[in-house]
Parts: C-alpha cells; sequence; structure tokens
C-alpha cells in the first residue's frame, strides 16, 4: 500500500500511534474520503480487497464500508495501530438487529487516555453519516456535532456491542460481533449489494460527508445539510451535480470520462423522476 499517498489524501503526516492521532486520522478519513457507491452506477464492479480500495482512495475516490474500514485498518496497521475486523449489522430503520455481515467493523486496542483508560475504540469511517471520531469501546452515551450516540452490550451478539444511532440519523443502529472477521466474510454480501435490485446501493446513488459539525448527504438529486440549519436542494443539472460532488464531497471524480459522466447523470435524472413519480 502507498501509505504516504494515502496519507496525502487525509492531508496528514505520519506519527506514532496514539489516542489523540487515532482521533486525527478518523476525523480525517470522514470528512476527505466520502461514502459512496457510485462506481455501481458506473457499472465498474469493485472487491473488498483493502488494498484495492486503498489505491481507489489514494488517487481521490471513496467507497462504502468494506472499501473504507477495510482500507482504513490497512493504513492504520501499516501505522503500527493493533486493528481487528469485525463482522457487524446496520439495522436499518424499521428492519431488526443481526450480524448479517451488511457492515465491517473496526475495534483498535492498546491506546489509553484520559477519557479512555481501557484504551480500546471503536472505529468507523463506514457508517456515513454517523460517526466523525472513534468512541472508547465503553458503554455510555457519547455526543458529536448535532449527534447522540449510544454504545451497550449488543443483544444479538453475545459478546458483542450495540451502537445506537441518534434518531436524525439514517439507520437506527449496528451490532457487531468481538470475534475477529477476515474480508472474505463479506464477500457473498458485497455481491449481493453491489447487484441485486433490494440493494439500497443499486436503487439509490448516495454520497455523504461527516464533519465536526454535522453531514451533507446527496441522495439521489437531493443534496441536504443536517447540522446547525437543516438544508434541503435538488440539483436539476449536470453541472450542478458534479460541482456538488467536488466542491462538497471532495469527489472531482478524475477518473471518470466525460462520456461516462453523461451516461452516469442520464440514469440519475431517470432514477429521480421515477421517484418523483412513485412519491
Amino acid at each position: 500500500m502507498n501509505v504516504p499517498a494515502y496519507l496525502s489524501r487525509l492531508r496528514l503526516a505520519a506519527a506514532p500511534p496514539s489516542a489523540g492521532g487515532l482521533r486525527a486520522l478518523h476525523a480525517a478519513h470522514v470528512e476527505r474520503v466520502a461514502y459512496e457507491a457510485l462506481e455501481i452506477w458506473l457499472d465498474r464492479p469493485t472487491t473488498v480487497d483493502p488494498l484495492e480500495s486503498a489505491a481507489r482512495i489514494a488517487a481521490g475516490r471513496g467507497g462504502y464500508c468494506y472499501h473504507l474500514n477495510g482500507a482504513f485498518s490497512a493504513l492504520l496497521t501499516a501505522l503500527g495501530y493493533d486493528v481487528t475486523r469485525h463482522v457487524g449489522g446496520v439495522q436499518n430503520r424499521g428492519g431488526e438487529a443481526g450480524i448479517t455481515a451488511n457492515h465491517l467493523v473496526l475495534t483498535v486496542r492498546g491506546l489509553p487516555s484520559q477519557d479512555n483508560p481501557g484504551g480500546a475504540w471503536l472505529v468507523d469511517a463506514g457508517l456515513g453519516d454517523a460517526l466523525h471520531e472513534p468512541l472508547p469501546l465503553v458503554a455510555g452515551t457519547y455526543r458529536q456535532g448535532p449527534f447522540t450516540y449510544g454504545l451497550r452490550p449488543s443483544k444479538v451478539a453475545p459478546g458483542g456491542w450495540r451502537f445506537d444511532h441518534d434518531p436524525a440519523g439514517s439507520f437506527d443502529g449496528m451490532d457487531f460481533a468481538l470475534a475477529p472477521a477476515e474480508m472474505s466474510d463479506f464477500e457473498a454480501m458485497h455481491r449481493h449489494l453491489t447487484t441485486s435490485p433490494d440493494s439500497g446501493f443499486v436503487r439509490t446513488a448516495v454520497v455523504q460527508r461527516r464533519d465536526a459539525q454535522g453531514v451533507d448527504t446527496l441522495r439521489g438529486l437531493v443534496l441536504s445539510r443536517l447540522g446547525g440549519k437543516v438544508l434541503t436542494v435538488t440539483l436539476d443539472s449536470a453541472r450542478d451535480y458534479y460541482a456538488a460532488l467536488a466542491d462538497i464531497f471532495e469527489l472531482p471524480l478524475d477518473d471518470v470520462s466525460a462520456a461516462e459522466k453523461e451516461k452516469l447523470w442520464i440514469r440519475l435524472h431517470a432514477a429521480h423522476e421515477a421517484w418523483l413519480t412513485s412519491a
């Protein structure tokens, strides 16, 4: 993995592992590497290989949980952090909790701090509109920007943990098992999420970027900001759409040709019109 290129994308320099360093890396990752699955809409198959994901991130793109947390775990390991991957399950609104492997979770250990003497942390750069910084792996309530989170023992994963999202967030919560996971544990669900008509990634092109004050979300052609005032606007032209990707989400799509962008816009606009008709 090209660690200098990855760190350059985050605008950070290499430093010895520390709780403060982990916070800085996590915050930079969610602020500068968008949560996105546009490769699906561009008909570009991806894998869950962390090195493939890291190369794509270093080149200016983002990804969803398998890509973001997979690559981030590889970066943290290269920097000397004690990282473990875990199988998790995101519970969508109205859904049931479970360890479904629809989410990859990270923990980092051995970094005690004043607010976390045990030194174990929940690290997750792949939840879209959730964590801005890592959470102490300690049951409690935590405030980050406009969101209040909960962390408690899981009821569906013995010995595991439950992350409760803020009611304003895009999902109910996430459970994860404490046992270490391999990236192969996520391959089947990755195929489902990137190809099935039932997948939310296939139905809607979502891009998100978290910062200390809130979250920006582009769902189809609807751009919204949660944090301070809630703002919502529909992007009516390809020019506005791609400008928003570049300016708000740091996604200039330099790796996408003009012809591909035109094709993507046609697909996005058609999906938006179908959504308006069904609403």
